[in-house]
């Protein structure tokens, strides 16, 4: 993560993706979505910074133990103290899996929700240009898949404080069968109940999705298949713009879309 602003409390910030093969991953991703990379902190492994443009937009790490990792994408939302949000996602009966522990200038945590989501929770600097999500390569929103979304939204809503937060900037509705966290008026957030047992997949569990942007959805399907990826859903018009579900080679799924903003 970058280190020029401190984002809003509570607000998606980052993601990550740990995998067997990080060469795989890179060539991937830079191929699909046009990624170049320079070299993250090696604290906890082998590490490498994703950039659209000259926007850092993702973490790629490769797992030390790859018959133990899932491979999936990681969300992470900021706060202004690790430690109380720890502390918030054990009383509310969710698990800490590691830390709170000092990450290059910043802290972070890596815990999982009462339905068996995992997540991060990063005190420190990060990029207002990520949070932006309108560059192409960029996540646009992220996106809880599990089975029950008000009970999810209380949970994440108490953790980090949206229900405290500026009425003015933070606005949470349901729409789209979704609960969404919109905040300065862009849609950084949703929480889809029920997704888990409607999913195509049988394999899917509680997670949160990265939702990328593209110019061309049908392009960069055609172009994933090629890559040696799986096209699971469309490409096809959703309420939320056209959209197409990719699994990459090495089994983490995200979405890629073409809207901007929401």
């Amino acid at each position: 993560m970058t280190e020029t602003a401190r984002a809003s409390q509570g607000v998606p910030c980052w993601v990550t993706l740990l995998v067997p093969s990080l060469e795989a991953a890179q060539h991937f991703y830079g191929e699909l979505l046009g990624w170049r990379y320079r070299p993250g902190s090696q604290k906890l492994g082998h590490y490498m910074i994703a950039l659209a443009g000259d926007t850092a937009v993702a973490g790629l790490g490769e797992a030390r133990d790859t018959l133990r990792v899932l491979t999936a994408w990681t969300a992470y939302f900021a706060t202004d103290s690790v430690d109380a949000a720890a502390g918030r996602v054990r009383e509310r009966g969710a698990t800490v899996a590691v830390g709170p522990v000092g990450f290059g200038s910043g802290r972070v945590a890596w815990a999982a929700d009462p339905a068996g989501a995992v997540f991060g929770i990063w005190e420190g600097g990060t990029d207002p240009e990520w949070r932006r999500g309108g560059r192409p390569g960029a996540p646009a929103w992220l996106e809880l898949i599990t089975r029950d979304s008000f009970a999810a939204a209380l949970f994440y809503g108490e953790v980090f404080g949206w229900d405290r937060a500026d009425p003015d900037r933070y606005d949470i509705r349901y729409e789209h069968d979704r609960v969404l966290l919109r905040v300065d008026g862009r849609t950084v957030a949703g929480i889809s109940g029920g997704a888990v047992e409607d999913a195509p997949d049988p394999r899917v569990r509680p997670h949160w999705h990265v939702h990328f942007r593209v110019d061309d959805v049908d392009a960069t399907a055609a172009r994933a298949r090629a890559l040696g990826a799986e096209v699971v859903e469309g490409p096809a018009r959703t309420p939320t713009g056209r959209l197409a579900v990719i699994r990459d080679p090495q089994g983490a799924v995200f979405s890629v879309e073409a809207s901007a903003s929401r």
